[in-house]
């Protein structure tokens, strides 16, 4: 007998908080961890500080690759279980692990031999180098915990648990939080320390993540099964591969606007790092959100069942925005308090408190954009997403950054962030109304 699961029976705003908010919670823990990594590294010095922000899009290019095949996993398994096909869900199950094994393999050769030339093209600092390229080299050489970890995670969220998925990330963030102080300062490993503080966090939330996925009743795997299966890769990467792009994408956007910021000054590199740390307090529980509403707009797109998904996603919407009108009050208001949780410097304080006011006045648009597109990603639609990332952060950002940049300096750059955001936001509406008439409208009516 099949059993009944709580995609379908339980009511749309109950279902969204069981399987979102642990997820917001996890992730806010993750951007707490985020922020006092960067409050330790920043105590070391300003170019410790600026090292970690030179290679974020190197950390950001092995979290897209981990993130996006997760999503495609996530996707496909959830809509698999949502027809009732047991068996092919298993085996997505099972085809997940292989692809996290051999991602893991690929980021080891990444940090060994292409890590050092890649961040050699954004300083001519012999120091500045060597402390990102160390860092950079620890994080990705051993990435198979976060590769691990996140699949697993993936896998979990799609059979409608999210308390698991939570306590993972938890317990990663909390050893990560416990272990930087402990590795950067008693042992004295300055930036490797932060570095090795990470992987084991990584780690610790893996072995956790394998104890999880053992005791599922949903899905089983069989060691023999965890091989390349052609088909099943293909529909796993039919929406993870433009979420990979979309997401390595921010590796060449942030790569473009360090190149550009780093004509004005070091401490603006440093400023834009601080940035990204700073509003993953307020994008991590958004992200969280939407990875809750994926799974059950992907159940119940395989149920068919066209009401469940508008209510999903007209209350995904609803808590979105609140969440992001809030935080672009915080950084409205608060600016420089923000900014002195880093040891800011009076060069960081006038470089930063503008660019903090000015780039949040994206957040508000980011928000719509955000819960659209998760419906393109559960109805396997991913291409969708990768052209709204495409659009925003390429075509729009960087030519914009460049520009701005030579008329208004350096607030020109942060300027150009809500410039995109705002073309996002367009191309975002224009795609959710062909994936509604498309895909979602002819869905049994109730």
């Amino acid at each position: 007998m099949q059993k009944t699961n709580i995609m379908q029976s339980e009511t749309i705003p109950r279902l969204l908080f069981k399987m979102s908010f642990p997820m917001m919670l996890s992730m806010l823990i993750q951007a707490l961890y985020n922020v006092v990594d960067s409050i330790f590294v920043a105590m070391v010095s300003e170019t410790a500080l600026t090292a970690v922000s030179l290679a974020f899009p190197l950390q950001n290019l092995l979290i897209a690759a981990a993130v996006g095949t997760g999503v495609g996993v996530n996707s496909l398994l959830s809509r698999r279980l949502g027809e009732g096909r047991t068996e092919e869900a298993n085996a997505v199950a099972s085809s997940a692990l292989f692809l996290a094994l051999a991602l893991s393999v690929i980021f080891i050769a990444i940090g060994l031999f292409l890590a050092k030339p890649f961040l050699a093209l954004f300083t001519d600092s012999s120091e500045l180098l060597e402390l990102s390229a160390s860092y950079s080299r620890i994080c990705l050489i051993i990435s198979f915990g976060c590769m691990f970890s996140i699949t697993i995670e993936k896998l979990i969220q799609a059979t409608g648990n999210s308390v698991q998925p939570m306590t993972m990330q938890l317990t990663g963030a909390i050893m990560n939080i416990v272990l930087d102080p402990v590795f950067i300062f008693f042992f004295g490993l300055g930036v490797n320390g932060a570095a090795i503080a990470t992987v084991l966090g990584q780690i610790g939330s893996m072995v956790l993540a394998f104890i999880f996925l053992k005791k599922n009743s949903y899905i089983t795997i069989r060691l023999k099964d965890i091989r390349p299966k052609a088909k099943i890769i293909g529909e796993i990467y039919q929406v993870g591969l433009p979420t990979i792009i979309m997401n390595s994408i921010g590796t060449v956007m942030v790569s473009v606007i360090n190149a550009i910021l780093i004509g004005f000054s070091a401490t603006a590199v440093s400023v834009f790092g601080v940035y990204f740390k700073l509003q993953s307090f307020v994008f991590m529980p958004v992200f969280g959100l939407n990875n809750g509403i994926i799974p059950i707009l992907g159940f119940n797109y395989g149920a068919r069942n066209r009401k469940r998904m508008t209510a999903t996603m007209k209350l995904g919407l609803l808590v979105a925005l609140t969440i992001m009108i809030l935080g672009t009050l915080l950084f409205q208001l608060f600016p420089s308090e923000l900014l002195s949780l880093f040891s800011a410097s009076e060069e960081m304080y006038a470089i930063g408190i503008p660019a903090l006011r000015i780039i949040s006045l994206c957040f508000i648009p980011a928000a719509i954009s955000i819960i659209l597109i998760s419906s393109f990603q559960a109805t396997g639609l991913g291409l969708a997403s990768m052209m709204v990332s495409i659009i925003r952060q390429l075509l729009v950002l960087c030519p914009a950054a460049f520009i701005l940049s030579r008329l208004f300096g350096i607030n020109g750059v942060w300027a150009s962030f809500a410039l995109a955001e705002c073309f996002g936001l367009t191309f975002s509406v224009i795609f959710f109304i062909h994936v509604y008439k498309t895909r979602i409208r002819n869905l049994e009516r109730r």
